[in-house]
């Protein structure tokens, strides 16, 4: 097993497969995206090869990243590829939901065991606003269908942002009332390009988490492989909040992940430096024990915490760089 200097075991990977994506969120790309071509990213071999590395140090997540990964017309094989490496549990997918609904029956039908799905919004004017597209109902139709396929994990992520979706909490209870998905409210982090906005729209997770106790909603649980979240319950609700407070007090010390770039940078922390080239050692399959190696002995390098409460935001400019 992956291990760091602080006892901390890393079960899951998120692993970006592209930087680019189609929506110009407000707190992540508002002016688009702008980078390398396609051609830039790990090819298909290049996945397997990280994803099998991993694989046999112990890891059994792989969350599939971006960008927006299905931009990537390789999705479904990215997918399959995953699934089928010994040792992976569960393939997951974050996605902005662009052309849900047309694409979700094939990457189920690759062997997608989890969804996590970005809406920022209910109302259509201020999904419009945060992310430039019109397209929400799209995106819950989509919704719609990954639930009928019956994919295993289906999740919605909300990042809450004052003055546009704070004021929108109630809205978003009453729509899981009855609806067996997890919400999770994501409170916005600083990167290197957002000081501005964060200033002006960061609203702290805490009071929500004190409301939602205060309701009867309880904790539940985590399972080791599961990310930073404080899952809630509540008898009430076929649903289940989520809230990923990242400027909480001991917020790092049960991290269980790392991530890999769409460039193949291993990067230790959300909040880390330009990340570390390893896609020299993604060239064979022999290369594998090297790889590991490699893996182990930068692992010692892991820092005890992001330091985002200090202001520091590392080499993360945007979030669509490393896929959040």
């Amino acid at each position: 097993m992956l291990q760091d200097n602080f006892g901390r075991e890393f079960h899951y990977l998120r692993l970006s497969i592209t930087d680019v994506c189609n929506f110009r969120c407000t707190y992540c790309l508002p002016d688009g995206y702008q980078g390398k071509p396609d051609s830039a990213f790990l090819s298909l071999d290049e996945i397997r090869r990280v994803i099998a590395a991993f694989a046999a140090t112990g890891t059994s997540k792989i969350r599939i990243t971006g960008g927006e990964p299905s931009i990537r017309g390789d999705l479904p094989e990215i997918i399959a590829a995953a699934k089928a490496t010994p040792g992976i549990r569960t393939v997951a997918l974050t996605t902005n939901g662009y052309r849900l609904p047309e694409r979700i029956d094939r990457w189920a039908a690759a062997g997608l065991d989890a969804l996590n799905l970005s809406i920022d919004s209910l109302d259509p004017g201020v999904f419009a606003a945060i992310t430039g597209h019109t397209r929400l109902r799209e995106l819950l139709d989509g919704l719609d269908r990954a639930l009928a396929l019956g994919i295993p994990r289906v999740k919605v992520n909300t990042v809450l942002l004052r003055g546009h979706n704070d004021g929108q909490i109630d809205r978003f209870l009453d729509w899981i009332r009855d609806l067996p998905i997890t919400l999770r409210f994501i409170e916005l982090m600083q990167t290197g390009d957002n000081a501005d906005f964060f200033r002006s729209h960061h609203v702290s997770g805490e009071a929500l988490r004190q409301r939602l106790l205060d309701a009867g909603w309880r904790p539940l649980i985590r399972g080791h492989n599961a990310g930073p979240a404080l899952e809630l319950h509540h008898p009430d609700y076929s649903g289940r909040i989520g809230l990923i407070l990242p400027y909480s007090k001991d917020f790092c010390a049960t991290c269980n992940r790392l991530r890999v770039s769409a460039l193949g940078h291993l990067h230790l922390c959300l909040f880390s430096e330009q990340g570390i080239d390893l896609r020299h050692l993604l060239q064979e399959d022999a290369q594998r024990d090297e790889l590991i190696a490699f893996l182990r002995d930068r692992l010692t390098d892991k820092k005890v915490s992001h330091f985002l409460h200090e202001g520091f935001s590392g080499g993360t400019r945007h979030l669509a760089m490393i896929g959040g």
